[in-house]
């Protein structure tokens, strides 16, 4: 059986739901981006709460540079006011922030004051949080077969060495817990080209919340359901109720 109160080490959430909950206030899309913010912060104080070690937001994705240009500017907007204004509450709780993805993608000065922002709270230690922006799951395996390439290339690496651990080495996130609870609100269940790589053995939470009302309650009740399920990895129950379950 699985151990009681277990709590994940790492857990990823795509913020789905900020656009419909706007239009059903009769608000612009922007509205609802703005309105999750709320919805952030609650779920990092939840996992600071909860012991979470790492916590991962699909704020951006490579993808959503299709939206529509209005939006992709409010997003842009956000991002820097929210840098301005969240910084400083999550250095006070000890919470390391990072950005992962293709940066090179936004302008300069957005990319310098997240370039600050990581190098203000790279000593912190409480939870490690990271904001996926400009990212997908496929680039990011690309990019590390790209580095993998080079390395080989270079004569550091031989290419019958190179397996899923040392590929896995340049993939985003690489120095962090393995992913234990993938969360998706407003209602979507894929995973849209996120983290495809770390979700291999991930356990899969769906939620028809919209992200702007998904709270404290919304991920205990997630963290409950992950610690109610038999995390097997290939293995029998059997096998699993005679050892001690990996976290």
């Amino acid at each position: 059986m699985n151990a009681p109160a277990r709590v994940p080490r790492h857990i990823a959430i795509v913020m789905d739901g900020n656009g419909r909950w706007a239009k059903a206030r009769f608000q612009p899309r922007s509205f609802g981006h703005n309105a999750g913010r709320k919805a952030v912060r609650d779920v990092i104080e939840g996992c600071v709460r909860q012991g979470v070690e790492a916590l991962t937001l699909f704020a951006f994705s490579s993808e959503n540079w299709q939206r529509p240009e209005d939006e992709v500017s409010a997003l842009m907007g956000l991002f820097l006011r929210a840098l301005d204004k969240e910084v400083d509450e999550l250095h006070a709780q000890g919470v390391r922030l990072r950005f992962v993805g293709d940066l090179a993608g936004f302008g300069d000065e957005l990319r310098q004051r997240m370039e600050r922002a990581m190098a203000r709270t790279a000593q912190n230690t409480r939870l490690q949080l990271n904001i996926a922006v400009n990212y997908g799951g496929r680039w990011d395996i690309v990019q590390a077969a790209r580095q993998a390439a080079l390395a080989i290339g270079r004569g550091e690496l031989a290419l019958e060495a190179l397996d899923e651990a040392m590929l896995g080495r340049w993939m985003s996130l690489a120095e962090l817990p393995p992913l234990d609870l993938f969360i998706r609100t407003g209602g979507e269940q894929r995973i849209s080209n996120f983290l495809l790589w770390q979700a291999a053995y991930a356990e899969l939470y769906f939620t028809d919340t919209l992200w702007p009302d998904f709270d404290q309650a919304c991920l205990a009740r997630a963290i409950d359901d992950y610690a109610r399920r038999e995390r097997r990895y290939g293995r029998t129950s059997e096998q699993v109720a005679a050892t001690v379950p990996p976290r």
